[in-house]
């Protein structure tokens, strides 16, 4: 997709999870639409993976958050930090973290820890809560996001960021089979969704091949992206298994993967 003007553009920054892997960096994916960019959470190496993207993190307006576990939030603290160095004049632009209720609890934690070395000019910041029990909707201007609860953690929402020309990205984030994920990816472009374990191997609270691809063939998306890998996926063939349920465009993401 050439023009982000009309179109969304995805990349993929972290395919994997918080177990260590030279192939795969934590959760994080890259969207640029309407002239944004927006960071679709922030596990470990996001930071690394954006500058090998080409993108700074001064050019980064939102960040949106899944849920709170290290993988996805990891790097949030760095990149707060990176923020006020050398001069807290490089960043131009207003960064708006955004996120499930409890999330300025969570912050405020990472206060505790770190002080006055993760917090920004305050003009240059903003944070917004997302509701954890129903939909929600946040209009950011040049684009709109749609939310729903995932199941997952108790804080956990799936985001879709839809462009005004119409195009649509939905990032599940960590979850379990849902009919409300299905509903937020109704026709959407493209699916990020976890699989984050072969169908032989499923555990609670995430997805397997054969349960995304239901999902997807469900809401009639355009393109499944599977991601969120832990290391046991490279023993299985998670196309095939994905293909039992889902017929259409699939991608197995990489690091770095521009779609």
């Amino acid at each position: 997709m050439a023009d982000t003007e009309k179109t969304i553009q995805v990349t993929i920054l972290g395919s994997g999870t918080c177990v260590p892997s030279l192939r795969r960096s934590s959760c994080a994916v890259l969207i640029e639409t309407s002239g944004q960019k927006l960071l679709m959470d922030a596990g470990a190496g996001t930071i690394h993976r954006l500058l090998e993207a080409g993108t700074s993190i001064f050019d980064i307006s939102y960040i949106f958050f899944s849920h709170f576990h290290p993988d996805h939030t990891s790097e949030l603290a760095s990149f707060l930090f990176a923020t006020k160095y050398p001069d807290s004049h490089l960043r131009k632009i207003p960064l708006t973290l955004v996120a499930g209720k409890g999330f300025t609890s969570f912050l405020k934690g990472l206060g505790k820890a770190y002080g006055s070395w993760i917090k920004p000019n305050p003009e240059l910041l903003s944070i917004v809560e997302m509701d954890i029990l129903k939909p929600d909707s946040l209009d950011c201007g040049l684009f709109t996001v749609d939310t729903r609860p995932a199941a997952h953690n108790p804080e956990s929402i799936s985001y879709r960021i839809n462009a005004p020309s119409g195009y649509s990205v939905v990032y599940s984030g960590d979850t379990d089979y849902s009919k409300k994920l299905k509903a937020l990816a109704a026709s959407a472009n493209i699916l990020i969704c976890d699989c984050s374990h072969p169908d032989s191997l499923k555990v609670k609270g995430h997805l397997c091949p054969s349960l995304a691809g239901r999902i997807a063939a469900d809401a009639k998306v355009h393109r499944l992206v599977l991601t969120h890998f832990y290391p046991e996926c490279d023993r299985f063939d998670i196309e095939k298994e994905c293909r039992k349920t889902y017929n259409g465009s699939l991608v197995i993401a990489e690091d770095l993967m521009r779609l």
